[in-house]
């Protein structure tokens, strides 16, 4: 039984279950494995002939065997994962791997839907309850607010930035009710974060069983590498040395995270590009070795992506054997010479998303929204920048982590249509919205928290 560390290594190592329902540890550190699990390269050869919830159980088994039960893991992982996960071909051998299927049409279904499937599992067991505490820059509000929703053991509580979510966005949180409460904070998403932060290593809200469902929980980390293993097995080309690179947009770091433990674990993976918008901190670190928060963050139209300090970057540092806590201080250096090897990261404009957006549409009849644009861009910058020495059946794969249809405004002024509906944005126009107003102070937090909870 694989057991996970805190990055600020002041807290006791916990086994998988301990680690998932405490969330962040007491330290304000995060969990990783003490080692990554590896696939042979046998494994990973016959995703070819599985389906995405087969994958998602021989992936996530390697880090739950000991904990779950194989025939529960499998029905957790089926009942989780019973939409599409298509991989749209661009040109060449360049494709956008569409992650925005699930009921809230973003990235965050994938995590989200299996890390509440595994804490209702363990609650019930136990008869115990939790109170989640989760920060959003867009969609990881929804997501998690969808996959908790009616869960008998497990109360929500959701703070977004009142300023940098859509309408939609908004709306798929605030319409739900039931378990789940959501409150606007009047200041950006680092601030949300800070305040679910303090709140965990708070001694006075011991009593309330909190967690979190933000990328921080290694329950959300985990299951975003199945998605790396399943786009390779459906595009590799039979050639043993044949690898992939990947353009992940990033903003918290967690689905790059996914990414890069998916490589630590056999994925043949030649280069990650990590494609930031405005807030550039870390392509700033990567190129001097020297880490600067950007405070505040910067306001850019991938919204979900305005992060000044990611959380998971202190899991990136520690991968790479350095050391970094919750504040971005860095007590040890990570090997930056190696990062710099496997990792390229560019930050991409306002101006350049709206472009790619316009000109993938036009060019390949591609529909990207801000998001997937910045990481599509990401793709073209590293082409100009290093193509001329790959191969030509080079195979790229490009994140698109949410769906277009949740930025109707921006798409209708860049290409003067809406995109179509899905049906998990259907009718949303028309509920009643219901959510709380918060400034950005712990005291009024931790006083709705301890009023909230009746104490």
């Amino acid at each position: 039984m694989l057991k996970y560390y805190s990055t600020n290594h002041l807290s006791p190592d916990l086994s998988f279950r301990e680690a998932l329902l405490q969330g962040q540890a007491p330290d304000k550190g995060l969990y990783l494995p003490g080692s990554i699990p590896v696939l042979t390269s046998e494994e990973i050869y016959s995703f070819i002939n599985k389906q995405y919830h087969e994958i998602a159980f021989d992936v996530t088994w390697k880090y739950l065997e000991g904990e779950v039960p194989a025939d529960d893991l499998m029905k957790i992982v089926r009942d989780a994962y019973n939409y599409p996960v298509p991989l749209e071909p661009v040109y060449e051998r360049k494709y956008i791997l569409r992650l925005d299927q699930g009921p809230t049409a973003s990235f965050k279904d994938f995590a989200a839907r299996m890390m509440g499937r595994l804490m209702n599992y363990y609650l019930l067991k136990e008869n115990r309850h939790l109170l989640i505490l989760t920060a959003t820059s867009g969609d990881t509000g929804s997501a998690i607010a969808n996959a908790f929703y009616g869960l008998e053991n497990i109360d929500v509580v959701v703070l977004f930035p009142e300023k940098e979510v859509t309408n939609r966005q908004r709306k798929q949180m605030t319409t739900l009710g039931k378990n789940v409460e959501v409150i606007s904070v009047e200041g950006k998403f680092d601030d949300c974060q800070a305040l679910v932060k303090e709140a965990f290593a708070d001694p006075d809200l011991l009593h309330l069983n909190l967690s979190s469902a933000n990328s921080i929980n290694i329950g959300r980390l985990v299951p975003q590498i199945v998605y790396y293993f399943y786009a390779f097995s459906r595009l590799r080309i039979g050639n043993p040395d044949d690898q992939v690179i990947f353009s992940v947009p990033s903003g918290n770091f967690g689905d790059m995270m996914g990414g890069v433990m998916a490589m630590k674990m056999g994925l043949p993976v030649k280069r990650f590009i990590i494609s930031v918008n405005e807030n550039d901190e870390f392509p700033q670190y990567l190129r001097t070795g020297e880490y600067r928060k950007v405070v505040p963050s910067r306001n850019c139209i991938s919204s979900a992506m305005n992060v000044g300090h990611p959380s998971n970057l202190a899991r990136l540092v520690a991968l790479y054997g350095g050391i970094m806590d919750e504040k971005g201080v860095i007590s040890l250096q990570a090997d930056l010479a190696l990062m710099q090897n496997e990792l390229y990261s560019v930050s991409v404009t306002d101006e350049i998303t709206r472009q790619t957006i316009r000109e993938t549409w036009e060019e390949h009849n591609v529909l990207l929204e801000p998001h997937g644009a910045v990481g599509w861009a990401g793709l073209q910058t590293y082409l100009n920048d290093e193509g001329k020495d790959l191969d030509k059946d080079q195979l790229f794969i490009s994140l698109e982590t949410a769906h277009p249809a949740k930025f109707p405004e921006e798409i209708n002024r860049l290409l003067g249509f809406d995109p179509v509906l899905p049906d998990s944005l259907k009718g949303l126009e028309d509920k009643e919205e219901h959510f709380g107003k918060m400034g950005n102070s712990y005291d009024e937090f931790k006083k709705y928290l301890m009023r909230w909870s009746g104490v």
